[in-house]
This record gives C-alpha cells, sequence and structure tokens, in this order.
C-alpha cells in the first residue's frame, strides 16, 4: 500500500463518456512534483489522446484552475498561478481532471508546449499567465487515494483511468485577460472571421482543458499590449 502523498496541482471535472453531464468543477490540489512517480510508471499514455484527437493536435493550451478556496470533501481545492509559483523549481502536476475529453487533451501534450493559466470559478475569471508543460501524461496518483476528493474506484493501477502532466510556471500575463474580454472579441470575431471566432473557452466552455490554435494563441498574446476593451 503506498505512503500518504501530499496533494498536487490538478484540475477536475465529472467523469462521463459522453461529457452530457456538468464539467465545471476544474479543481486543484497543491505542492511540488515527485510523489506521483511511485504510481504504476511514468511512461507516456497517448493512445486514447490520438483516437480522439486525430492528427489535429494542439501545440497550445489553456489549462483551467481555481483561484479560491473551495473546500471539497474537507480540502481546499485553490490552486492559483500564485500558488504554482510557490512551488519548488515553480512546477507541479495538473492532477484531479476526471473528464474523459480533457484527460485525452493532457494525453495529447508534449514537452515544451505552453497554456495559458486561466483561473476559474472566482469573482473575476481570466488568462492569468503562462505555463509549460514539463512531464508528458503519466498516471494521475490521486485517482487511487481513498482520502482524496478525486479518488476513482473504478479505476485499477494496472489500467489506470486518468493521467496528469507535470507544468512549470513560465511568467505572469502582463495583464490579467478577463473572460469578459475574451467573450467581447469571440462575439465580434464570429461576426468577422477571428482569430477567436471558434475558441473552445465559448464552445466546449466546461472543459477545464482546452487546445488553442496557433492563431488564438498569438492574438491573446496581443492583448496583454493593448488597453481592455
Amino acid at each position: 500500500m503506498p505512503r500518504p502523498r501530499k496533494r498536487l496541482a490538478g484540475s477536475a471535472e465529472p467523469a462521463g463518456p459522453d461529457n452530457k453531464g456538468p464539467a465545471g468543477k476544474r479543481t486543484k490540489t497543491k505542492n511540488p512534483v515527485g510523489a506521483s512517480a511511485q504510481v504504476v510508471n511514468s511512461s507516456p499514455q497517448k493512445t486514447s489522446a490520438s483516437k480522439t484527437c486525430g492528427k489535429n493536435l494542439s501545440s497550445y493550451w489553456l489549462m483551467k484552475s481555481e483561484a479560491e478556496s473551495r473546500l471539497e470533501k474537507g480540502v481546499d481545492v485553490k490552486f492559483s498561478i500564485e500558488d504554482l509559483k510557490a512551488q519548488p523549481k515553480q512546477t507541479a502536476c495538473w492532477d484531479g481532471v476526471r473528464n474523459y475529453q480533457a484527460r485525452n487533451f493532457l494525453r495529447a501534450m508534449k514537452l515544451e508546449q505552453e497554456a495559458f493559466f486561466y483561473h476559474s470559478n472566482c469573482k473575476e475569471p481570466g488568462i492569468a499567465g503562462l505555463v509549460k508543460i514539463v512531464k508528458e501524461a503519466y498516471p494521475d496518483h490521486t485517482q487511487f487515494e481513498k482520502n482524496n476528493p478525486h479518488y476513482d474506484p473504478s479505476s485499477k493501477e494496472d489500467n489506470p483511468k486518468w493521467s496528469m502532466v507535470d507544468v512549470q510556471f513560465v511568467r505572469m500575463m502582463k495583464r490579467f485577460i478577463t473572460l469578459a474580454e475574451l467573450k467581447t472579441h469571440h462575439q465580434a470575431h464570429k461576426a468577422t472571421g477571428g482569430p477567436l471566432k471558434n475558441m473552445a473557452l465559448f464552445s466546449r466552455q466546461r472543459l477545464s482543458i482546452q487546445p488553442l490554435t496557433q492563431e488564438e494563441f498569438d492574438f491573446i498574446l496581443t492583448l496583454e499590449e493593448k488597453e481592455p476593451s
């Protein structure tokens, strides 16, 4: 029986192969990377992701995390970008994802790919900073921990259902890019054919892990240099 581990950064949504149920928990638990290596093995799991995403795998991502304290089964699931910065080597594993499509996106991530760190379930949701992938998908240890909010009794150590990646802080955004601002651009771009016209944040808003196109990623970076619209 594995010894108790501290919790690590993560993101959760209700499980379900058809994704019909609400998927808005996007919770995090925090701590440095390392203990999770004790579970099964650390080999990447890409098969399901390749089936789901096909050849059009994204190189950029948006990863949602709860920025304000909230207790789930007695555990505070808050994990902001400031919490990530406070971790050893400013690195943590992104555990707790319990939605199959979001999990498959995790499994599709490659080393050094960048993601926006998005604060969710808070008074002012939006993009707070940038992180990069520093370890590709491997089994999420929290699925096996009975005292963890993200425990899944149906997952087996010899065939784990859930994966996580390790992320490292890159930088804060030059200014916080709010959901409201992104929505304004999305609505305008739907009419004009602009970069955010099909952004998953609005078409698949319940997913805690979302792909971004190069066009979407680059456009959002340009917003840093502008006053909010």
